[in-house]
């Protein structure tokens, strides 16, 4: 199993609400494959990054679904390597560490 992220950008004409049910959306497509695990979802204005492990095969599934919607304008998805991954989990940290305080 691979350790993936995707960043997507959505519309900037979207509600809160629609925007949070945009990503949820978008991690529903993941979880329904029952091969991802340990979504993370970081988002700051309409950038929306989301981390999680899958299948090869999932990737296609989710920018399927990323073309399909109008609410996207642009996403990438990348396969992270041993450094990225420990980069992803000192953001992480970092993040979490900010919001306790």
């Amino acid at each position: 199993m691979n350790q993936y992220e995707t960043v997507f950008i959505l519309t900037p004409v979207l509600s809160d609400e629609q925007m949070k049910e945009t990503v949820a959306k978008f991690k529903k497509v993941l979880t329904d494959k029952k091969m991802a695990y340990a979504i993370e979802k970081k988002s700051t204005g309409f950038y929306c990054l989301l981390e999680f492990k899958a299948e090869p095969s999932v990737i296609k599934t989710l920018e399927t679904a990323y073309r399909r919607d109008e609410k996207v304008i642009r996403f990438q998805t990348v396969k992270l390597d041993k450094y990225a991954i420990e980069y992803a989990e000192k953001r992480r940290n970092k993040f979490a560490n900010k919001e306790e305080a």
